[in-house]
Formats: structure tokens, C-alpha cells, sequence
């Protein structure tokens, strides 16, 4: 599964960048760069993702280690589709 773009379409609305965020590469920063990547930014993120992919986060995949770069939370959602299984 491709999730580059929606991805980035989620990151793009949970945040509000009006666009910027489709212009983002895998190893662009986002916690500690972005200042619109608050904590409840981090929620509005994680919720858009696990409903666009219907999937649900463990807690201890939530660390800040998941949102360092657009290539780390694009892993974290692979493992859990992985988890998810077919």
C-alpha cells in the first residue's frame, strides 16, 4: 500500500498547512520543526490516521520517536497495518 500521499493529506488537515504538507519528503521533520505539531495536533493526527486506514495505535508505539519525521509516522502506521493482518 502507497501511503505517502494520504498521509500527507492527513498531516496536511490535522495541522492545517493549507497544502504545504504535500510537498513534504519522508525525511522532512515534524516534531520540534513544525510549530503547528502541538498535542493536540498529535491527537487530531493519530485519529485521522487510524480512521482513514481503520486501524488502532498500541500505546507504546505512541512515543515522540512516531512523529520525529513524515518517514517515521509513515512506518508507524505500516506496522500497524501489519498488525491488522488482511
Amino acid at each position: 500500500m502507497h501511503l505517502n500521499e494520504p498521509i500527507l493529506r492527513i498531516l496536511d488537515d490535522a495541522l492545517g498547512l493549507q497544502g504545504r504538507a504535500m510537498g513534504f519528503e519522508r525525511d522532512t521533520a515534524l516534531l520540534g520543526a513544525l510549530p503547528e505539531l502541538d498535542s493536540m495536533a498529535v491527537l487530531a493526527l493519530i485519529t485521522g490516521i487510524e480512521s482513514h486506514f481503520g486501524i488502532t495505535f498500541c500505546d507504546e508505539d505512541l512515543d515522540a520517536s512516531a512523529f520525529a519525521t513524515v518517514g517515521s509516522l509513515m512506518g508507524l502506521t505500516e506496522q500497524a497495518l501489519a498488525r491488522q493482518g488482511p
